[in-house]
């Protein structure tokens, strides 16, 4: 059975640095990035994550099937982190209806229940701002809150970052 932590906080809060952190001494890491580089800016963005990452670390990239990317890594990993399902969600969102959403969520936690080492996921805090002025942004919001729940529930450790503090919340 996996060792489940989840980490949320808001952007640039420096959730995804505390993962790295967190996974630094693990011998075999995987990191699995779900951005998918649209324009300039976000293939700019993704090739600095890249560069700060240990060298030794193996990215996967899953902007739409994470079940199945957990599904292929070696039992010999150590730590896997998911950076992060606050993009992961907006893709799917591209895709699929809520339901499918959430149980596309619910089988990649049944995947990571299976997985010997210690699994990181990584997600934007939403429910802290305003209500958005329309309908697309509130349903982004409600529907990644949800996941945010459902990991939450599943993970045996929970930390809120602020202002690159990590506060234990679980």
């Amino acid at each position: 059975m996996s060792e489940l932590t989840f980490i949320l906080g808001g952007a640039r809060s420096g959730k995804s640095f505390f993962a790295e952190k967190m996974a630094s001494k693990a011998k075999k890491v995987v990191y699995i990035a779900t951005a998918e580089a649209l324009d300039d800016e976000m293939r700019t963005r993704i090739e600095n994550h890249k560069r700060e990452r240990a060298l030794n670390w193996v990215t996967l990239e899953a902007p739409d099937d994470l079940m199945e990317t957990l599904r292929q890594i070696d039992s010999g990993v150590d730590v896997v982190i998911v950076d992060c399902l606050t993009l992961y969600i907006s893709n799917l969102m591209r895709k699929f209806s809520e339901k499918e959403v959430f149980d596309d969520i619910s089988k990649a936690l049944n995947v990571v229940n299976n997985f010997k080492g210690k699994v990181i996921f990584v997600s934007n805090e939403v429910g802290l701002s305003i209500v958005p002025n329309n309908k697309l942004a509130r349903d982004y919001r409600d529907i990644l809150g949800k996941v945010n729940q459902l990991v939450a529930e599943a993970a045996k450790e929970v930390y809120l970052m602020v202002a690159g503090i990590p506060m234990k919340v679980k």
